[in-house]
C-alpha cells in the first residue's frame, strides 16, 4: 500500500509514524510546507518514506491520501507546498482518480466543502473520511459503539477537553467565538458560542469541566450516521479566559503538542421498553489519539473495511465499531464505559 500524508504537524507526524509500523503499508510520501519537518519526518520513518515537494504526479499509484493540513476551499492545487493549507480540488482529484481520502479537518466550511463531495466519492467508489481525529473521530467511533447497546437512538451529546497541537488549538480557540449548531427534532438550531454551559465529567485525571457551545462540527456529521435522532450537540471544556478572549487574536503561542485531553459521548435512547443512558469516553494526549484514528482509518479505507464509497464521518462509514476499537487499544488508545458507579474499559 502507498499513502500520501499531507500536513506532518502534531497529527500528522503521529499518524505517518502508526502508518509507518504497519505491515500493510509499503511507502509513505511526505508532503509539508515546511520542507526541513517533512525531511525529519521522513528520515525517522526509514527507507520506507520520502519527503516530496507536492505535484499532482505526487498520487499516481497511491491508494489513499491522508491530509492532516486546513482544508482550503479556494487555495490552490500548490497549497500543501505553498500556503499549508491543501485545496478542495486536491481531494476532489484525488477521488476522481480513485485515491481514497481521509482528512482530519473539524473547520466548519472545510467539512461542509468536504461533504460537497460525497457524489464524487460514490461515483469514484472510494471513501472519503473526514474527521479521523480525536473529537470528532474517535468520538464517532464511541458513538457508534454506544448505538449497538441501544434498540432506538434518541440523543448524542459529545464532549471534548484539550487540543492536539497548535493548528488545533487555534481551532478550538475560533470555534468558542464561533455560532454552534445543535441539532433537534428534525432542524438546525443556531446559538451563541460559549453559552450553554454544562459540567461535564471525563475520564480520571481530568475529571470535571466546564463546558460550553461552540462551532463544532461533531452534529454536523453525527446526523446522517443515525436517521431519526431527535437531539445532537457538542461543546467543548474551557476556562472564562478562554471564552473571553475568544473574539481575538491568540495572546499566547500554542503548546506544540497539546496537554492530556480527554472526550464523551453520552448516548440516550431506548432498548426494549425502557429509556437508557450510555456514557462512552476516553482519555489520552490529543495528537496521540488523532494520529492513531487517522491512521487506523486509512488501513481501513484502503482494505474495504468501510460501510459505504461517499464522504462522511466515521459514525456514518464504520460497519463495525468493535475491531476498529480493539486495533485502537492495541495501539495504546483505549476508550472506557461509565456504568454509573466506575468506569470500565471496554
Amino acid at each position: 500500500m502507498r499513502v500520501v500524508v499531507c500536513g506532518v504537524g502534531a497529527v500528522g507526524g503521529r499518524a505517518a509514524r502508526q502508518l509507518a509500523s504497519s505491515t500493510e503499508v509499503d511507502s509513505i510520501i511526505v508532503i509539508d510546507r515546511d520542507g526541513g519537518r517533512a525531511d525529519a519526518v521522513a528520515r525517522s520513518l526509514g527507507p520506507m518514506a520520502q519527503a516530496q515537494p507536492w505535484h499532482p504526479e505526487v498520487l499516481d499509484g497511491t491508494d489513499v491520501l491522508l491530509v492532516c493540513a486546513p482544508v482550503s476551499p479556494s487555495s490552490g492545487s500548490l497549497a500543501p507546498a505553498l500556503v499549508g493549507a491543501v485545496g478542495l480540488e486536491v481531494v476532489e482529484g484525488a477521488l476522481r482518480a480513485g485515491v481514497a481520502v481521509v482528512t482530519s479537518s473539524d473547520g466548519r466550511a472545510e467539512v461542509e466543502g468536504l461533504l460537497g463531495l460525497a457524489g464524487i466519492a460514490r461515483a469514484a467508489g472510494v471513501p472519503l473520511v473526514i474527521g479521523a481525529g480525536m473529537a470528532p473521530g474517535l468520538t464517532d467511533v464511541l458513538a457508534r459503539q454506544a448505538a449497538g447497546g441501544l434498540d432506538e437512538v434518541e440523543e448524542i451529546h459529545v464532549a471534548k477537553a484539550g487540543t492536539g497541537g497548535p493548528t488545533c488549538a487555534r481551532q478550538h480557540h475560533r470555534a468558542l467565538g464561533d455560532e454552534a449548531i445543535d441539532w433537534r427534532d428534525g432542524e438546525w438550531i443556531r446559538r451563541p458560542g460559549g453559552s450553554g454551559r454544562e459540567l461535564c465529567w471525563f475520564p480520571d485525571p481530568v475529571g470535571g469541566r466546564d463546558c460550553y457551545r461552540a462551532g463544532l462540527v461533531d452534529a454536523r456529521l453525527l446526523v446522517p450516521a443515525f436517521p431519526g435522532v431527535r437531539r445532537v450537540t457538542a461543546r467543548v471544556a474551557a476556562t472564562r479566559r478562554d471564552r473571553l478572549t475568544a473574539a481575538l487574536p491568540m495572546l499566547r503561542q500554542p503548546h506544540p503538542e497539546g496537554e492530556v485531553g480527554a472526550v464523551r459521548v453520552e448516548m440516550r435512547g431506548r432498548r426494549g421498553g425502557a429509556r437508557e443512558n450510555l456514557i462512552l469516553g476516553a482519555i489520552d494526549r490529543p495528537a496521540v489519539a488523532a494520529g492513531a484514528v487517522a491512521a487506523l482509518s486509512v488501513l481501513w479505507a484502503a482494505s474495504g473495511r468501510l460501510a459505504a464509497a461517499t464522504a462522511g464521518g466515521l459514525a456514518e462509514l464504520l460497519t463495525d465499531s468493535g475491531p476498529f476499537l480493539t486495533e485502537l487499544a492495541r495501539r495504546g488508545v483505549k476508550a472506557a464505559v461509565f456504568d454509573g458507579s466506575r468506569t470500565e474499559s471496554l
